[in-house]
């Protein structure tokens, strides 16, 4: 049991994953879901609250008209080239977000606890171990990938180039220390059969206390 408070009260395995940018955590999560886990998807919920008019006015404040888009959206790739260079900004940016998207996660898992036909919480979050989450965590899945792996998709799902993996990745733990602070691992080398399979064996030995 990895769970050091008790900020989220669920009755169902909480499961984080971490891994690598690019590793395909997204893709475990969807298989995890098949087997019946609720997933709490932290891209799309800090994608949701950086597009909150309060949050839309704060960083036009902070960084000016640039950092909001045509469609009157987040511009995400302006803010990432603020933040990736700048510490600070990025510290600012997460004080401003992470207490909202604390605010949604707990909102979901409180609805997921009473939920019979939800079998576990699946944590998908880039930051798991950054910021303490992996903490409020029953377990932990390590989602393994190559880099050059990681690499390609990031290039063609985000238009990254080497540079701007390496930077990102510079500023959260080394995988090192990940990999060696979780439970499980699985490996994504994308053959979704035979991560599926490792998928299903994983769930299996969460379920049971494995």
């Amino acid at each position: 049991m990895r769970k050091g408070g008790t900020l989220y009260r669920a009755s169902k395995p909480i499961i984080g994953l971490a891994g690598g940018i690019g590793a395909g955590k997204s893709t475990v999560a969807s298989l995890f879901a098949e087997l019946g886990a609720a997933v709490i998807d932290s891209d799309r919920l800090n994608h949701e609250e950086l597009n909150a008019p309060e949050v839309l006015g704060t960083l036009r404040q902070w960084w000016g008209d640039g950092v909001i888009g045509p469609d009157g959206k987040a511009d995400r790739a302006a803010i990432r080239g603020i933040v990736g260079q700048d510490a600070g900004a990025l510290r600012r940016l997460e004080g401003l977000v992470h207490p909202r998207i604390a605010q949604r996660t707990s909102e979901l898992i409180d609805g997921w606890s009473s939920d019979p036909g939800i079998r576990a919480i699946v944590w998908d979050a880039p930051l798991l171990f950054e910021v303490g989450l992996a903490d409020r965590c029953d377990c932990v899945v390590f989602v393994e990938a190559p880099v050059a792996t990681r690499l390609a998709r990031v290039s063609a799902g985000r238009g990254w180039s080497v540079e701007d993996l390496e930077r990102l990745e510079k500023q959260q733990k080394p995988l090192d220390l990940k990999r060696a602070n979780a439970d499980y691992t699985v490996e994504n080398n994308s053959d979704v059969t035979a991560l599926r399979q490792q998928v299903v064996e994983v769930f299996s030995r969460i379920l049971s206390g494995a």
